[in-house]
C-alpha cells in the first residue's frame, strides 16, 4: 500500500468519526467533478449517516413543526447551492474552482469555530466547553486531508484542513495548561426532545 492508499484510507476512516458533527453536500459534488473516489466516498456514507441522524431526531423531537420547519430550510439553501453551481457556473475549471472555494470557506469555518469561546475558557480558567474526544478526532481528520490534498497538489483540500491542525494543537494546550483531564463524565446537559 503506497502512501497515498495509506492517506485515503486515514482521511475516510477520520472523517467518517467526524460526522456526527455535520457535514458537507458541497465536498461530495466536489469528489464528483473531481473524480476523486476517497472524497466521493466518505462525503456519500457522510450524507448517508446524517440523514439517519435527520429522520432520528425528527422522529422523537416534540416540536416537529419547527424541527420540520428548519430541515425544509436547509434543503432549500442546499437546492439554491446545486442549481448556482450547476446552471449558473459553467462546468469545467471554473465551477471546481468556485465549488473548491465555497467548501473551503465553510471547512475552514467549521474548524475554527471552537475557538469562539477561547477567552471564555481563558478567562474561566475551564475547559469543560471543549471536548477532548473531538479535538482528538478534529487533529487526525484535518492532518490526514491536510496531507491528502498534499500528495494531490489540490489546493482546495489541503489549505481549508490545515487551521483543524493548528485550531487542534491550540485546545490541545489548554487542556495541559488548565491541567484538564479526560472527563469521564460529560460536562454538558442533554437537550429535551
Amino acid at each position: 500500500m503506497d502512501f497515498l492508499q495509506l492517506l485515503s484510507c486515514a482521511c475516510i476512516i477520520f472523517t467518517v468519526g467526524m460526522f456526527t458533527t455535520g457535514f458537507n453536500l458541497g465536498w461530495l459534488y466536489y469528489g464528483l467533478l473531481k473524480g476523486d473516489g476517497t472524497v466521493i466516498s466518505v462525503n456519500i456514507i457522510g450524507a448517508f449517516l446524517q440523514t439517519l441522524y435527520i429522520i432520528t431526531y425528527c422522529h422523537y423531537t416534540k416540536d416537529k413543526r419547527q424541527v420540520f420547519s428548519q430541515t425544509l430550510a436547509m434543503m432549500s439553501v442546499l437546492c439554491v447551492g446545486w442549481v448556482y453551481f450547476t446552471v449558473v457556473i459553467p462546468s469545467g475549471e471554473a465551477q471546481l474552482s468556485q465549488l473548491g472555494l465555497a467548501c473551503s470557506v465553510f471547512t475552514i469555518s467549521m474548524y475554527l469555530s471552537p475557538l469562539a469561546d477561547l477567552l471564555d475558557i481563558v478567562r474561566t480558567k475551564s475547559v469543560e466547553r471543549l471536548s477532548f474526544s473531538l479535538t482528538v478526532a478534529t487533529f487526525f481528520t484535518s492532518t490526514s486531508w491536510t496531507l491528502y490534498g498534499l500528495q494531490l497538489r489540490d489546493y482546495y483540500i489541503m489549505v481549508p484542513n490545515t487551521p483543524g491542525i493548528f485550531t487542534s494543537i491550540i485546545r490541545f494546550f489548554l487542556f495541559w495548561w488548565f491541567g484538564a483531564v479526560i472527563p469521564i463524565k460529560p460536562s454538558y446537559k442533554l437537550i429535551q426532545i
